[in-house]
C-alpha cells in the first residue's frame, strides 16, 4: 500500500512559527515528496503575485502564516492585523484554486475568541466579545 504522502508536494506557510515548526517535523516523518516552507523575507503573502509563486507545483497547502503579536499588539493594531491576515488568506486561497491545489487547510487562532469564552469553545462564541 502506497503512503498517501509519498507523492505529495506540501506548502506550509508559517512553517517557522511555533505551530509550524512542530507540524513540519511531523510532516517530515510522513515522507512527502517535498515540503516547502517559505519565509516572509522570501515571499510576502499579502502580495498576490508572491502567492502565485509559492503554490506552483504544490498539491497541499497548510496555511499557518499570519501577522501576529502579543495581546497588547493585537489590541493596538486590530485593523492592520485583520487586513494583513485577510489578504494572505484570500490571495493564497485564490492562487491555490487557480493552480489546482488539491487540498487547502487554513488554521486560525484561539486569540480570536473573547477572553472568558466557556470551554469547550463553540463557533458562535467568536462573536460574544472583543478578541483577546
Amino acid at each position: 500500500m502506497q503512503n498517501f504522502w509519498s507523492d505529495k508536494r506540501v506548502l506550509v506557510t508559517g512553517g517557522n512559527g511555533f505551530l509550524g515548526t512542530h507540524l513540519v517535523k511531523k510532516l517530515k516523518a510522513l515522507s512527502p515528496k517535498s515540503i516547502f516552507v517559505p519565509t516572509s523575507n522570501e515571499f510576502d503573502l499579502r502580495n498576490q503575485a508572491d502567492c502565485q509563486q509559492v503554490v506552483k507545483n504544490i498539491d497541499i497547502v497548510i496555511h499557518l502564516a499570519a501577522n501576529v503579536g502579543g495581546i497588547g499588539y493585537n489590541q493596538e493594531n486590530p485593523g492592520s492585523l485583520f487586513y494583513d491576515n485577510l489578504l494572505m488568506g484570500v490571495h493564497l486561497m485564490e492562487e491555490a484554486r487557480k493552480a489546482a491545489v488539491t487540498k487547502f487547510v487554513a488554521i486560525g487562532t484561539i486569540c480570536a475568541y473573547p477572553k472568558y469564552t466557556p470551554v469547550p469553545f463553540k463557533e458562535e462564541d467568536l462573536w460574544n466579545g472583543y478578541p483577546e
